[in-house]
């Protein structure tokens, strides 16, 4: 089932999103010893965790039980600023690590792009998929590791793009057609945006989370949000397939939800 809330303002929406994630994390830790969480990046992605930063809930969190992973990231070097990761860590995460509440070992990043700029700008279409291949893997046998062959994460947050994409699962392209459930992260070598490389978790493994969570704010996303709300399962609109196991939930301002009845 997926369950829709509208909030009046971005500013809004964005303080609800944190304050959830905190009190979802803390609610878990009740019940379970660990909990591991798939982050996004992009504008609103980053602001929730700006805002969980700053949030005196964040004080009832035991991070040291907490473990953080990403349903996808841009294969580009560590260093570089478009790096969820990066954003992320000076968000939140490296504010957590550097006051002892959260392990270093329990942020999972996917792998970052090695090769020289030359290296890069010169490489085929062939050896680029290759090295997202090795770099699919590599983060699938850390999940795997972590997780257990058949674990899964218990809560993912996604954006979701004007386009209808959500992590770097994009409209018309071959990793939203994956149904294997096997495979668990996917490389994608020719994104329609920005940088074109990428590593991305497949629909399959989302889909095993126990908790999933879309959010998006903005006028320009609307006709996204009203297709993926009720045209489930279509290709051409990826987050249309964004599920969870236990809940499916969409949080969005007015101006994003323009386009739902």
């Amino acid at each position: 089932m997926r369950n829709i809330m509208v909030y009046d303002t971005e500013e809004l929406l964005i303080q609800t999103v944190g304050a959830r994630l905190l009190l979802r994390i803390s609610d878990l830790l009740t019940a379970q010893e660990r909990v591991d969480v798939a982050l996004t990046g992009g504008g609103d992605g980053i602001e929730v965790l700006t805002d969980a930063n700053n949030s005196p809930l964040a004080r009832a969190v035991d991070f040291s039980r907490v473990h953080f992973w990403w349903g996808d990231e841009r294969f580009v070097p560590a260093h570089d600023k478009d790096r969820n990761a990066l954003q992320a860590r000076e968000a939140w995460l490296d504010n957590l690590v550097d006051s002892g509440k959260l392990p270093e070992e329990n942020i999972h990043e996917m792998p970052a792009e090695k090769r020289s700029a030359e290296e890069v700008a010169h490489a085929t279409d062939a050896e680029n998929e290759d090295i997202l291949e090795i770099a699919s893997r590599e983060y699938q046998a850390e999940l795997e590791r972590e997780l257990g062959k058949n674990g899964h994460l218990d809560l993912a947050l996604f954006g979701v793009g004007p386009d209808g994409h959500f992590a770097s699962l994009f409209p018309g392209h071959k990793q939203i057609y994956v149904t294997d459930p096997e495979l668990k992260v996917l490389g994608v070598a020719h994104s329609p945006k920005l940088p074109p490389l990428r590593v991305t978790l497949s629909v399959p493994f989302i889909r095993q989370t126990d908790f999933v969570w879309v959010f998006a704010s903005g006028e320009r996303k609307s006709e996204a949000i009203g297709r993926a709300m009720y045209e489930m399962n279509n290709h051409h609109v990826p987050s249309s397939f964004a599920m969870g196991a236990e809940e499916t939930l969409w949080m969005v301002d007015k101006a994003a939800a323009s386009n739902l009845a």
